[in-house]
Protein backbone atom coordinates (compact mmCIF):
# COMPACT_ATOMS: atom_id res chain seq x y z
CA UNK A 1 0.00 0.00 0.00
CA UNK A 2 1.08 3.55 -0.64
CA UNK A 3 0.65 6.55 1.66
CA UNK A 4 0.24 9.05 -1.12
CA UNK A 5 -2.77 11.21 -1.77
CA UNK A 6 -4.06 8.78 -4.38
CA UNK A 7 -7.17 6.79 -3.69
CA UNK A 8 -6.57 3.25 -2.49
CA UNK A 9 -8.44 0.55 -4.43
CA UNK A 10 -11.24 -1.12 -2.47
CA UNK A 11 -9.64 -4.53 -2.96
CA UNK A 12 -6.69 -3.48 -0.80
CA UNK A 13 -8.80 -1.97 1.99
CA UNK A 14 -11.49 -4.63 2.19
CA UNK A 15 -9.44 -7.43 3.81
CA UNK A 16 -8.29 -5.11 6.60
CA UNK A 17 -11.79 -3.79 7.23
CA UNK A 18 -13.24 -7.29 7.42
CA UNK A 19 -10.84 -8.23 10.22
CA UNK A 20 -8.40 -10.35 8.23
CA UNK A 21 -4.87 -10.19 9.51
CA UNK A 22 -2.16 -10.05 6.90
CA UNK A 23 1.45 -10.60 7.94
CA UNK A 24 3.78 -10.07 5.05
CA UNK A 25 6.78 -11.36 7.07
CA UNK A 26 5.12 -14.64 8.08
CA UNK A 27 6.45 -17.68 6.27
CA UNK A 28 3.96 -20.32 7.24
CA UNK A 29 0.93 -18.33 8.33
CA UNK A 30 0.23 -20.82 11.16
CA UNK A 31 0.21 -18.19 13.92
CA UNK A 32 -2.05 -15.92 11.90
CA UNK A 33 -4.45 -18.72 11.14
CA UNK A 34 -4.63 -19.69 14.82
CA UNK A 35 -5.48 -16.10 15.75
CA UNK A 36 -8.06 -15.95 12.99
CA UNK A 37 -9.67 -19.22 14.17
CA UNK A 38 -9.73 -18.06 17.75
CA UNK A 39 -11.19 -14.69 16.73
CA UNK A 40 -13.91 -16.44 14.74
CA UNK A 41 -14.65 -18.98 17.49
CA UNK A 42 -14.58 -16.65 20.48
CA UNK A 43 -14.18 -12.97 19.60
CA UNK A 44 -14.94 -11.89 23.21
CA UNK A 45 -12.24 -14.22 24.56
CA UNK A 46 -9.69 -12.69 22.21
CA UNK A 47 -10.74 -9.18 23.25
CA UNK A 48 -10.58 -10.11 26.94
CA UNK A 49 -7.09 -11.56 26.51
CA UNK A 50 -5.94 -8.41 24.72
CA UNK A 51 -7.52 -6.30 27.46
CA UNK A 52 -5.71 -8.31 30.14
CA UNK A 53 -2.40 -7.97 28.29
CA UNK A 54 -2.87 -4.21 28.07
CA UNK A 55 -3.83 -4.07 31.76
CA UNK A 56 -0.71 -5.98 32.79
CA UNK A 57 1.43 -3.71 30.59
CA UNK A 58 -0.19 -0.62 32.14
CA UNK A 59 0.32 -1.93 35.67
CA UNK A 60 3.96 -2.69 34.91
CA UNK A 61 4.42 0.81 33.49
CA UNK A 62 2.78 2.37 36.55
CA UNK A 63 5.01 0.32 38.88
CA UNK A 64 8.10 1.34 36.91
CA UNK A 65 7.08 4.98 37.12
CA UNK A 66 6.42 4.74 40.87
CA UNK A 67 9.83 3.12 41.42
CA UNK A 68 11.43 5.85 39.30
CA UNK A 69 9.67 8.57 41.31
CA UNK A 70 10.80 7.04 44.61
CA UNK A 71 14.37 6.62 43.35
CA UNK A 72 14.52 10.26 42.23
CA UNK A 73 13.10 11.44 45.56
CA UNK A 74 15.63 9.34 47.49
CA UNK A 75 18.47 10.69 45.32
CA UNK A 76 17.33 14.27 45.95
CA UNK A 77 17.19 13.66 49.71
CA UNK A 78 20.67 12.13 49.65
CA UNK A 79 22.01 15.06 47.63
CA UNK A 80 20.44 17.51 50.07
CA UNK A 81 21.94 15.63 53.04
CA UNK A 82 25.38 15.64 51.41
CA UNK A 83 25.14 19.37 50.73
CA UNK A 84 24.09 20.10 54.32
CA UNK A 85 26.89 17.89 55.63
CA UNK A 86 29.43 19.69 53.44
CA UNK A 87 28.23 23.07 54.71
CA UNK A 88 28.43 22.01 58.34
CA UNK A 89 31.93 20.60 57.74
CA UNK A 90 32.99 24.01 56.41
CA UNK A 91 31.57 25.65 59.56
CA UNK A 92 33.55 23.47 61.98
CA UNK A 93 36.68 25.70 61.86
CA UNK A 94 34.46 28.64 62.78
CA UNK A 95 33.20 26.73 65.81
CA UNK A 96 36.78 25.83 66.74
CA UNK A 97 37.82 29.49 66.53
CA UNK A 98 34.88 30.58 68.68
CA UNK A 99 35.72 27.85 71.22
CA UNK A 100 39.36 29.01 71.38
CA UNK A 101 38.34 32.64 71.75
CA UNK A 102 36.01 31.77 74.61
CA UNK A 103 38.65 29.58 76.28
CA UNK A 104 41.19 32.43 76.18
CA UNK A 105 38.95 34.96 77.82
CA UNK A 106 40.24 36.09 81.17
CA UNK A 107 38.06 36.78 84.14
CA UNK A 108 38.49 40.49 83.60
CA UNK A 109 37.58 40.39 79.93
CA UNK A 110 34.63 37.98 80.35
CA UNK A 111 32.37 40.86 81.45
CA UNK A 112 33.11 43.09 78.47
CA UNK A 113 30.60 43.70 75.72
CA UNK A 114 32.87 42.04 73.13
CA UNK A 115 33.17 38.90 75.22
CA UNK A 116 29.41 38.73 75.74
CA UNK A 117 28.79 39.16 72.00
CA UNK A 118 31.34 36.44 71.21
CA UNK A 119 29.75 34.04 73.69
CA UNK A 120 26.26 34.81 72.39
CA UNK A 121 27.32 34.27 68.75
CA UNK A 122 28.95 30.93 69.62
CA UNK A 123 25.91 29.85 71.60
CA UNK A 124 23.47 30.80 68.82
CA UNK A 125 25.49 29.00 66.14
CA UNK A 126 25.72 25.84 68.25
CA UNK A 127 22.00 25.96 69.07
CA UNK A 128 20.96 26.31 65.43
CA UNK A 129 23.25 23.50 64.27
CA UNK A 130 22.23 21.29 67.21
CA UNK A 131 18.56 21.64 66.31
CA UNK A 132 19.39 20.53 62.76
CA UNK A 133 21.30 17.44 63.91
CA UNK A 134 24.84 18.40 64.94
CA UNK A 135 26.16 16.58 68.00
CA UNK A 136 29.33 17.58 69.75
CA UNK A 137 31.73 14.79 70.80
CA UNK A 138 33.84 16.14 73.66
CA UNK A 139 33.07 14.15 76.77
CA UNK A 140 36.08 13.13 78.90
CA UNK A 141 36.16 9.91 80.97
CA UNK A 142 34.10 7.88 78.47
CA UNK A 143 35.33 4.65 76.84
CA UNK A 144 37.53 5.17 73.78
CA UNK A 145 35.73 4.49 70.48
CA UNK A 146 38.01 4.56 67.41
CA UNK A 147 35.03 5.43 65.18
CA UNK A 148 34.42 8.63 67.12
CA UNK A 149 37.79 9.43 68.70
CA UNK A 150 41.24 10.03 67.25
CA UNK A 151 43.84 9.22 69.93
CA UNK A 152 46.98 11.34 69.59
CA UNK A 153 48.47 10.71 73.05
CA UNK A 154 48.37 7.94 75.63
CA UNK A 155 49.15 7.81 79.32
CA UNK A 156 49.27 4.81 81.61
CA UNK A 157 46.32 4.39 83.89
CA UNK A 158 44.74 1.96 86.28
CA UNK A 159 42.41 -0.72 84.94
CA UNK A 160 42.36 -2.42 81.57
CA UNK A 161 39.78 -0.16 79.94
CA UNK A 162 40.97 2.64 77.68
CA UNK A 163 39.11 5.88 78.47
CA UNK A 164 39.32 9.45 77.29
CA UNK A 165 41.66 11.45 79.52
CA UNK A 166 41.48 14.83 77.81
CA UNK A 167 39.70 16.21 74.72
CA UNK A 168 42.18 18.26 72.69
CA UNK A 169 39.77 19.17 69.87
CA UNK A 170 36.04 18.52 69.80
CA UNK A 171 34.61 16.10 67.30
CA UNK A 172 31.21 16.32 65.65
CA UNK A 173 28.47 14.05 64.36
CA UNK A 174 25.93 15.22 61.80
CA UNK A 175 22.66 13.28 62.01
CA UNK A 176 24.43 10.25 63.42
CA UNK A 177 27.35 10.26 60.96
CA UNK A 178 30.81 11.27 62.18
CA UNK A 179 31.95 14.45 60.43
CA UNK A 180 35.15 14.83 62.37
CA UNK A 181 36.48 12.55 65.12
CA UNK A 182 37.42 14.12 68.41
CA UNK A 183 41.18 14.51 68.93
CA UNK A 184 41.82 13.02 72.36
CA UNK A 185 44.42 11.85 74.82
CA UNK A 186 43.61 8.42 76.27
CA UNK A 187 44.43 6.78 79.57
CA UNK A 188 44.71 3.07 80.17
Amino acid sequence: MSFSDEAVPAEEVAPVLEGELVDENSDDGVADSEIELEAEADPMGLLKRERDEYLVALQRTQADFENYRKRIQRMQEEQSARAASALVTKLLPVLDTLDLAQAHQTAASAGSEDAKALTAARSMLLDVLSKEGLERVDQPAVPFDPAVHDAVARTDGEGGEVVIDEVLRSGYRWRGQVLRPAMVSVKG
